[in-house]
This record gives structure tokens, C-alpha cells and sequence, in this order.
């Protein structure tokens, strides 16, 4: 009986496995539940993520994943084997062969800290990495097997990182610690500078999903929220409009936007040619905020769309990715020895 090849998208937010032949099998938070007195795990994903805000001091909720890597080495582990587990069943008779896709962005200690959790936490050795811009743009199904340019820009929870693609590797690339969760940081500011009232995270993105906008909207929707009031402590409800949430987004939207102008502007002439040909590809659940490739059109004067199943793309091109290794590692191997001669 072969092993099972396996991708993951180990996000700050999310956890997606792709199974080969099966598609995506687990779609869950990246958020873990841990019982203080003892330390042992008492739910993992959208269990524990119900829990979020709502549990007594005996119980405490962690998301062990930030900006894209590992906060938590041993939380992270213990919630990769139970998602390996739900997955293979019993890790001690055929190991899986995994793929784990990591932001283009981290260092060589954070690269070996995602490989070293994957393996202790029941994956067959070695477990290979990939970077996230690569993934999602195998999984978004864009040619980049091909001698041309083809720009990706994957807004997940902890980052964004806006890249350009050629021959399996990547040209140039920029990665930012801004996305999804620095937008509901930015609305439960506002909320409170604007309103007097504290809301939680969980709200903040139901929000965000709800009424945000990269632009403001002609017909505004509302949407009427609960949270503590600053002054007297007690419960109120307040409504919010969606052009409120795309002022209180204003500083978080610029900042991805100069990522992308980056990567623009020192993407080769011939490559640029070929994105301006293409367009930009968004992916990552981040860029499903309404209208957000309208602004980046305006702002770029690059043609951009939004992929087919943005949330997905990355894990199925991290499961797809595993078919082409020997050419993503050779090119990768090229990358680093280029890093090197110009250091």
C-alpha cells in the first residue's frame, strides 16, 4: 500500500489539506484549545474556535500560527497530528508523504521549524516546503511551467505576498505582514475610536465579510453589531456602514497596494510585458474583500482578477505541487544560489 501524498496550507487562519485524488478533506481554523491544568488539547479547529472569547480561565483558546509562521512549535505540532490523524488514521504504520506550502518571506529557522512539526507530528521524511505564491498559482490553475511572466498576489490571514512567476520559480517577490487579520484589527479600532465600543476578533471579520469594501460602495449597506460600551461597561448594539469600514481599511489596503507596486517595479521588462498581458491573479481568503481588485486595477493600471475558489487555491497547488518536485527544487536550488553570489 503506497502513502498517501498530502498538501497542506498551514495558514494563520486556516488549515487546508489537499489528499491527491480526494481534493481538500479538511478545511478548519488554525486555532487549538488547551486545557491549563494539564495542558492537553481539548478541541482543535472550528470546535475551538467557537470557544474564541467564550471560555472559562481554565480553558485557554490559541491561534499558533502568526503573520504565517510559528508562534507555538508544540501547539502547532499537536494540531498538525490531529489533522494527520483525521486524514491517514494511525500515523504509525504508513507515514504520508507532505507537502507544506510557506510564505516566500521567512527565514531559514522558520523553514526548518514548519519541517521539523510536520515530521514529529507523524509525516514521512523529509517533508517538503514550497513557497505560498507558487502554490496558489498552481492552484489557480495559472501556466507556470511556462518562459513567461506570471504575476500572483495571495492575501491570506498573516501576509500577503505579491510575486512574479517564471519556469516554476520566482523572479521577484514581495511579502508583507498585512492581510486578512490586520483588516479586522483596523475595524475593531475604529469601531472603538468611533463608537465607544469593544468588539471581538470573531466580529470584526463577520463584519468585514459582511459589509467591508476596498471602495466605497454607491447603495451603502449596514450591518448592526453588539459589543461592551467603553464608558459604561455595559452591552450595546451599534450599526455600522459599509463606507465606515472602508475608511477604517484605508491604512491595511495601502500597504498591500505598495507591495504590489513593488513587485512591479522590479519585475524585468519582458516579464512586465507579459503580466500586463495576463493581469494579476488574486488569491488567499483575504483578497474576497468586495471591490478589492477594482482598486487595484485603478491603482496599478493592471488588468486583475480574482481566482476560481480563492480560499482553496493554495492547498490544491501545494497537493499538485508535490508531482513537480524535482523541478520546483532545482529551481528553488537556482534561487538560492543567485541569493548567495549577489550576497
Amino acid at each position: 500500500m503506497l502513502p498517501k501524498r498530502i498538501g497542506i496550507d498551514l495558514g494563520t487562519a486556516n488549515v487546508l489539506v489537499y489528499v491527491k485524488g480526494q481534493g481538500i478533506v479538511v478545511d478548519e481554523p488554525a486555532v487549538v484549545a488547551l486545557a491549563i491544568r494539564d495542558n492537553t488539547v481539548v478541541a482543535v479547529g472550528k470546535d475551538a474556535r467557537d470557544m474564541m472569547g467564550r471560555t472559562p480561565d481554565t480553558i485557554s483558546v490559541i491561534r499558533p500560527m502568526k503573520d504565517g509562521v510559528i508562534a507555538d512549535y508544540l501547539i502547532t505540532e499537536a494540531m498538525l497530528r490531529y489533522f494527520l490523524k483525521r486524514v491517514v488514521g494511525r500515523l504509525n504504520i504508513i507515514k504520508p508523504e507532505v507537502m507544506i506550502c510557506i510564505p516566500a518571506g521567512v527565514t531559514s529557522v522558520e523553514r526548518r521549524a514548519v519541517a521539523d512539526a510536520a515530521e514529529q507530528a507523524g509525516a514521512r521524511r523529509p517533508v517538503s516546503l514550497v513557497e505560498e505564491p507558487l502554490a496558489a498559482a498552481i492552484g489557480a490553475r495559472i501556466p507556470v511551467g511556462t518562459p513567461s511572466g506570471n504575476m500572483v498576489v495571495d492575501i491570506g490571514g498573516g501576509r500577503t505576498e505579491a510575486a512574479v512567476i517564471s519556469m516554476y520559480g520566482i523572479v521577484v517577490c514581495e511579502s508583507a505582514r498585512v492581510a486578512g487579520d490586520r483588516m479586522d484589527d483596523a475595524i475593531t479600532a475604529y469601531v472603538k475610536r468611533r463608537h465607544n465600543l469593544l468588539i471581538g476578533e470573531r466580529t470584526a471579520e463577520e463584519v468585514k465579510i459582511a459589509i467591508g469594501s476596498a471602495i466605497p460602495l454607491e447603495e451603502e449597506i449596514t450591518m448592526e453589531v453588539r459589543g461592551r460600551d467603553q464608558v459604561s461597561g455595559l452591552p450595546r448594539p451599534v450599526t455600522l456602514t459599509s463606507n465606515e469600514i472602508t475608511q477604517a481599511l484605508q491604512d491595511t489596503l495601502a500597504s498591500i497596494l505598495q507591495t504590489v507596486r513593488s513587485v512591479l517595479e522590479r519585475t524585468p521588462p519582458e516579464l512586465a510585458a507579459d503580466v500586463i498581458d495576463r493581469g494579476l491573479v488574486l488569491t488567499g481568503g483575504g483578497s474576497m474583500l468586495r471591490y478589492l481588485d477594482v482598486l487595484l486595477t485603478q491603482e496599478t493600471g493592471v488588468p486583475c482578477h480574482l481566482a476560481d475558489n480563492p480560499l482553496q487555491c493554495t492547498a490544491v497547488g501545494t497537493g499538485v505541487a508535490l508531482e513537480h518536485l524535482d523541478v520546483i527544487q532545482r529551481s528553488q536550488q537556482t534561487e538560492e544560489e543567485s541569493l548567495v553570489a549577489s550576497a
